[in-house]
């Protein structure tokens, strides 16, 4: 399901639930679920599932299609249906796994799909269990210790999520994802990694910007991944201004079309001026002209002219 279907299906779904994950297995770790012998009668099975689930899915996607379209021609109004819909769609799948794992308990491979699926329709905590019992069933798989990890990062224990992390990462280095992942964490539970490693707050951006540096050097084209370590450089202080500024020039190099490159254009101008160069603030924010944009130009412009004022007024008189 795309990000913006799914965004959308967990705001019907959802009842006061955390933040859940969505499509955590392929999105989070680039990695399908294995493929099935379809010569054996019991992967022949399974794959009829994952096809159901598939296909319950697609034809969700289709459902918030039309619901967007019959939104934008009524005013905002959408379907008070389409929630129900939504259930009863899924509901056959979620029995069909259920009945699946009944029969064959050791099946990893469902039990990671089923997982994906359980965290699609906003069931966290089901979901948690199904891939702890995937992790039980293969302790060595990176894939399935990295989405457990961020799971723990979102509504299990923030510690665990790091061990994992460091487990997947040692069973297979080479995977950008997974750096990206951990340092994501790191960044976001900064009190928890303080404590965790015995390290003081600034050791904490030391070790997240480490960890981005890992994966960008893996996967050095991944703009998402680019901009995620420049965004680190917002909470360390004193600013390291240069620092950031690298960083956001690497990002705007992988930036693709207007929305991309004048989206980085925003953080430089927020750089400028912290380092009190408003004309080049200024500049910055004159090449953003894009209608999404345009709130977020002005709050920082204002921004600008309240700094630059400041300074001005803090600015110590040079005597004759």
């Amino acid at each position: 399901m795309s990000d913006l279907l799914t965004g959308a299906v967990a705001v019907l779904l959802a009842t006061n639930q955390p933040a859940a994950l969505s499509n955590f297995v392929e999105r989070t770790t680039g990695i399908a679920v294995p493929v099935a012998n379809p010569d054996d009668p019991v992967e022949r099975a399974y794959l009829k599932l994952v096809e159901a689930d598939n296909a319950a899915q697609t034809e969700v996607e289709n459902w918030m299609r039309e619901d967007e379209k019959f939104a934008e021609a009524n005013g905002g109004v959408r379907s008070p249906t389409l929630r129900s819909r939504i259930l009863q769609r899924f509901e056959p799948v979620r029995k069909g796994y259920d009945e699946f794992l009944l029969q064959h308990p050791e099946h990893v491979a469902a039990r990671v799909a089923y997982a994906s699926f359980l965290g699609d329709i906003k069931e966290e905590a089901e979901s948690f269990k199904q891939l702890e019992k995937a992790a039980q069933l293969a302790p060595n798989d990176p894939a399935i210790l990295n989405n457990l990890a961020n799971i723990h990062g979102h509504i299990g224990d923030v510690r665990k999520a790091f061990d994992l992390y460091e487990r997947a990462i040692a069973l297979k280095p080479k995977e950008a994802l997974y750096y990206h992942n951990f340092g994501d964490t790191v960044y976001l539970f900064r009190r928890d990694a303080m404590e965790h490693y015995k390290i003081d707050v600034q050791q904490v951006f030391d070790k997240a910007l480490k960890l981005y540096a890992q994966a960008l050097e893996l996967d050095p084209k991944n703009f998402p991944l680019a901009t995620d370590a420049a965004k680190t450089y917002y909470g360390i202080e004193p600013k390291r201004i240069e620092d950031a500024l690298a960083a956001w020039r690497y990002a705007f190099k992988l930036a693709e079309g207007d929305e991309g490159q004048q989206g980085v254009r925003l953080h430089f101008a927020r750089w400028e001026m912290f380092a009190k160069r408003f004309d080049q603030a200024r500049t910055q924010l004159n090449q953003v002209t894009l209608p999404q944009y345009s709130e977020i130009r002005s709050n920082v412009w204002r921004m600008v002219e309240k700094r630059e004022a400041e300074a001005k007024t803090n600015a110590v008189p040079v005597k004759p």
